[in-house]
């Protein structure tokens, strides 16, 4: 059972870790906005272990051990979703450190997909991180041999990689549509047209908070009306037709948030934004509609 005095402490280091796990569950699974749902699924583990298997000694490695298992798993289940081969965690297990630092720091995250799980798993906790190989082998649950032979294979295999192009697929052209229209009418202020676009049983999710459901979308559209900061675009993530938040005296600077948007039968069935969680945005690849 943890105290009340480590639980809080425990919470805080996630909140500080939230950035650096993203990191590595982005590229496990090669996806930023898939890589928000696994640090999202090991939150949510790693504050329910904490009263049956609380860590003993290092919380950090706990915690990247717990997002690692939640990356396998959205991995195994991507993989039967889609009828492939289910990943195998045995080693399927040099560069000098800076140079392989330089590589997986400019590799494309769909790159890392194509390494097997402790080989991507040992670059990104060395190369894209910074942990040490033993720090490795304690998260990823395996021997520093193990470690240091998957470390070895992996760079070799990614430095092959990462100089082939990554052809992004195009996002669906009725949601590009759908959301220029919720962009329109979002830049324009009219909230009561963009409440208009909702469904019934919406989900609203501001991510990395606790703020979720239909309620919280009247306080979300409280905040619309004050985010004079705030004018969107349509861009392109991963395939998926995504509202780019910038700000409008600064158009040409880097964006500032993301909302990612579902729809169904033309109405919004889940709107995600992603305001306090602009990590996401470090390594997501916009480009405009096709």
């Amino acid at each position: 059972m943890t105290d009340e005095k480590d639980r809080a402490r425990i919470e805080a280091l996630l909140v500080e870790l939230r950035p650096a796990l993203h990191r590595y569950a982005a590229r496990m699974v090669g996806s930023v906005l898939d890589g928000e749902d696994v640090v999202q699924d090991a939150i949510a583990r790693a504050m329910a272990a904490l009263d049956r298997a609380p860590p003993e000694g290092d919380a950090t490695a706990w915690s990247f051990r717990i997002a690692h298992n939640a990356a396998i798993d959205h991995l195994r289940a991507r993989a039967r979703r889609g009828g492939e081969q289910e990943i195998q965690e045995e080693d399927m297990i040099s560069d000098g450190d800076e140079a392989a630092r330089r590589c997986a720091a400019g590799a494309a995250l769909a790159v890392f997909m194509q390494l097997p799980p402790l080989q991507r798993g040992t670059v990104i906790l060395k190369d894209v991180l910074g942990y040490s190989n033993e720090e490795a082998a304690g998260i990823l649950d395996t021997t520093l041999a193990a470690t240091k032979a998957a470390l070895h294979r992996g760079r070799a295999r990614l430095r092959i990689l990462a100089d082939a192009p990554s052809p992004l697929p195009p996002a669906d052209h009725g949601d590009v549509i759908r959301l220029q229209a919720y962009v329109d009418r979002f830049n324009a202020r009219d909230f009561d047209a963009v409440r208009a676009m909702l469904a019934d049983d919406v989900r609203f999710e501001l991510v990395a908070r606790m703020t979720r459901g239909r309620a919280a979308f009247e306080t979300y559209f409280t905040r619309y009306t004050e985010m004079t900061s705030w004018r969107l675009s349509v861009g392109v993530i991963e395939g998926r037709a995504a509202a780019i938040v910038h700000d409008p005296a600064d158009p040409t600077g880097p964006p500032t948030g993301l909302i990612v948007i579902d729809w169904a039968d033309g109405r919004i069935v889940r709107l995600r934004d992603f305001y306090h969680a602009r990590y996401v945005l470090r390594d997501a690849v916009i480009s405009p509609p096709a």
